[in-house]
């Protein structure tokens, strides 16, 4: 199975119809994860990982309004893709993950940086 998915901030994740229902679901890392799906269809909609906490909203991109608008930077854990999965030329692909410090631009670290602060915090 794959998704993509594009991290954002849960403040700027905005639900413009029925609140999502909460699923708390196990993990190959035994540390879970919880899935917020559309109470009416049931769909994914996004995930929060162990990692980054409620603070990180993993939106499945097939669900907004436009997906087209968001292409993948990077395709992870692809050490269990299919043989059918293929890449297009140049793509960005880790086997498992990678580090977000040699990959992501400045803007993106810059955010993950305030967003690690505000964690902290808490």
């Amino acid at each position: 199975m794959h998704a993509l998915n594009a991290m954002y901030e849960a403040e700027r994740v905005e639900h413009i119809a029925a609140e999502p229902k909460i699923v708390d679901t196990p993990s190959a890392s035994g540390k879970g994860q919880k899935i917020a799906r559309c109470p009416r269809c049931k769909v994914a909609v996004w995930s929060n990982y162990p990692g980054s906490g409620p603070a990180v909203r993993f939106v499945r991109v097939g669900t907004l309004d436009d997906p087209s608008l968001c292409p993948p930077d990077v395709h992870i854990f692809t050490s269990s893709k299919q043989p059918w999965v293929t890449f297009p030329p140049g793509a960005k692909v880790f086997a498992e993950y990678y580090d977000r410090r040699d990959i992501w631009p400045e803007e993106a670290q810059e955010r993950w940086r305030a967003l690690r602060e505000r964690m902290n915090k808490t």
